[in-house]
């Protein structure tokens, strides 16, 4: 079996499936103990620069779970850092930027990126594919919008002022701005794609927090100029945000192959808005994993027939694995879902 023929990369063309493939956001990381005691002492960017840690990470709940695909090991904040960013990832807090972007002048220290910024990432993948036999890598980068709400506000934040602020009051500078994001996240992605992986995921994660109007006008051409920018690179593109119910249509039409969707929207819902031609991804709630088993196999098999209402479905949840899941919960939920969805 060719990568291009697993149950993972089917799903995502809209292909028939033995069974319906399921991997997680955030598999690998803080719910595993092997990862907390391989990341003891070492901070969040400085593992995503090791090689050998990230093939080990992301190889951790492959492993464990039996996954359908392996997710790289990173951070959204990778290619910021490389393209001369001064950042950290603070843990309990998020990324933290020393010098929020605000100004035209601002924006001059934000660089385009080559391959050789992030050739640890390319190694790394390099190093996965090889490991990882007929499992199917994904690759992934933050969305222009996230990226640009990040570099503004100098951190997470529960409102965007600034970042709307930006937008609303200054145009210019905003797709300024966006344009060279789009060109970093288009240039990280063709690293991945180029080194190996078997698809790739634009996270746009607060882009909930838009209308769609302003999802519209200001975010969707930058998000469609990387996805279209990869069109021709042979591999599945999964366009995914959290509490964007409102924009699942223009997320499609951004140009992704499949659409990720957030739990708060059923599946079957989603594939009426998005349209017939695109795979869908999703969407048990993370929460429900602190259930009674007996609640998160009623749900878990929810997902799966909302899920073929679509062309193709990839199981997942609707946003990351909780730091606090047990990890046997997930190897349950992964034989669960082969299972119920054995054709």
């Amino acid at each position: 079996m060719t990568l291009d023929d697993s149950p993972f990369v089917r799903a995502c063309r809209g292909q028939d499936v033995p069974y319906t493939p399921v991997w997680f956001m955030r598999q690998a990381g803080r719910s595993l103990p092997e990862y907390r005691k391989i990341r003891e002492g070492i901070a969040m960017l400085d593992s995503c620069r090791r090689p050998d840690l990230v093939t080990e990470i992301t190889l951790q709940p492959v492993r464990r779970h039996n996954v359908d695909a392996a997710v790289l090991y990173s951070d959204i904040v990778v290619p910021i850092a490389a393209a001369g960013v001064d950042l950290d990832i603070v843990p309990g807090t998020g990324p933290v930027v020393a010098d929020p972007i605000r100004t035209s002048d601002d924006l001059r220290r934000l660089r385009p990126i080559t391959t050789d910024d992030v050739s640890y990432v390319a190694e790394s993948v390099r190093l996965l594919v090889g490991e990882l036999g007929k499992t199917p890598l994904i690759g992934f980068a933050g969305a222009p919008f996230t990226l640009a709400s990040y570099l503004i506000e100098g951190g997470p934040s529960r409102t965007y002022t600034r970042t709307k602020a930006m937008m609303y009051g200054d145009p210019g500078l905003w797709h300024a701005l966006m344009t060279r994001l789009s060109g970093i996240t288009l240039a990280f992605l063709r690293t991945q794609i180029e080194a190996g992986v078997s698809a790739v995921q634009l996270f746009d994660s607060w882009a909930g927090a838009l209308s769609e109007a302003d999802y519209r006008e200001f975010v969707m051409p930058h998000s469609r100029e990387v996805l279209a920018g990869l069109a021709n690179e042979g591999v599945p593109r999964i366009h995914f945000g959290v509490g964007t119910a409102v924009l699942l249509r223009a997320m499609g039409e951004a140009g992704a192959d499949v659409v990720g969707v957030d739990w708060r929207t059923p599946l079957d819902s989603a594939t009426k808005i998005i349209g017939p031609d695109r795979a869908v991804q999703g969407n048990l709630d993370p929460a429900v994993l602190f259930a009674p088993w007996e609640i998160v196999e009623r749900e878990a098999r929810r997902v799966l027939d909302e899920g073929r209402a679509a062309p193709g479905h990839v199981f997942n949840l609707g946003h990351g694995v909780l730091p606090e899941t047990e990890p046997e919960v997930l190897t349950r939920l992964v034989e669960l879902v082969h299972t119920a969805s054995s054709r």
